[in-house]
């Protein structure tokens, strides 16, 4: 199938170099940046052509297009494409929290199929990249015959394709969000925490990544409230209030706000494993619930 790119950086480059290793022909990429995108280009056979963003009309002969530009861009990209497409093309863009339907509905006049296909994966340089997709999960949705092509996509790069309803995509995307974004902003709270025991925050994190790795390693077996050890797994009353007042003696009002309102998700974990722990974990909920109240007042 021929396959261009709209937006070639990260993301699009490398989806470009994948996409050219299991048999797609890449036919244009389209980048306000011809350097890179000749650089991806080069790595590509049959080489594709190097666009600038203007020359939209050149994509006519594309049976899949890709917009894998920021997401604030995607909705003008695709007006401009529907006012010089003479074809329908399957039209994927790749942000996380935009739906097709949002960002790509007038490509619909077109005859155009839309869909959004979003890696849940890091991807830090596109030469690096390439092999990220395999055995990564893919959130894929769209029109049904988006959806068919992108799950076919996502197979070819031995990837895990899975759908959501179109009305899901942003809480989706919160999801992913609070499971890689806001973890690496919880252990820097950690961090800080340690910091405030006197300890360079370069070795706090030496001390610490250990064991944040061997938790990472629990979720791969364990369900969360399986996983869960420590202070709120045991409804560990008086560490607890050892806690709240060394946050609160170290002046850390902001941190202690977050260790509090965490904790009282990890106490409902804890309840849900050790329902004989009833008593000590409501004790634990008052004392979580009072500190959070003492803040507010």
């Amino acid at each position: 199938m021929k396959v261009s790119f709209i937006g070639v950086g990260r993301l699009g480059g490398a989806l470009a170099l994948a996409l050219s290793k299991k048999g797609y022909e890449i036919e244009t990429l389209v980048a306000r940046n011809p350097e890179k995108a000749h650089s991806i280009a080069e790595k590509i056979s049959p080489k594709p052509k190097v666009l600038l963003p203007e020359k939209f009309d050149k994509l006519s002969s594309s049976e899949i297009i890709f917009i894998t530009t920021q997401d604030s861009f995607i909705s003008s990209i695709a007006n401009s494409l529907s006012s010089a497409l003479r074809s329908s093309p399957v039209v994927f863009h790749c942000s996380g929290s935009l739906t097709s339907e949002e960002s790509l509905r007038i490509l619909r006049k077109n005859g155009c199929s839309i869909g959004s296909i979003h890696p849940l994966v890091s991807i830090s340089d596109p030469f690096l990249g390439v092999d990220r997709f395999k055995d990564s999960f893919f959130c894929i949705e769209g029109d049904e015959v988006a959806v068919e092509i992108a799950r076919k996509i996502v197979i070819d790069l031995e990837g895990k394709p899975f759908s959501i309803p179109t009305d899901c995509k942003a809480l989706y995307h919160a999801s992913a969000v609070m499971s890689a974004g806001h973890l690496l902003t919880v252990f820097d709270i950690a961090l800080q925490m340690l910091s405030a025991c006197g300890i360079e925050k370069a070795k706090a994190h030496k001390i610490l990544l250990p064991l944040a790795k061997s938790v990472i390693e629990n979720l791969e077996s364990q369900a969360p409230e399986k996983a869960l050890t420590g202070t709120f797994a045991r409804a560990d009353s008086e560490t607890l209030e050892k806690h709240i007042k060394a946050l609160k003696e170290k002046k850390l009002d902001k941190v202690l706000e977050i260790y509090l309102k965490l904790g009282a998700f990890s106490l409902t974990l804890a309840e849900s494993q050790n329902p004989d722990l009833k008593t000590q974990i409501g004790k634990m909920h008052r004392i979580v619930s009072d500190a959070l109240s003492s803040r507010i007042e």
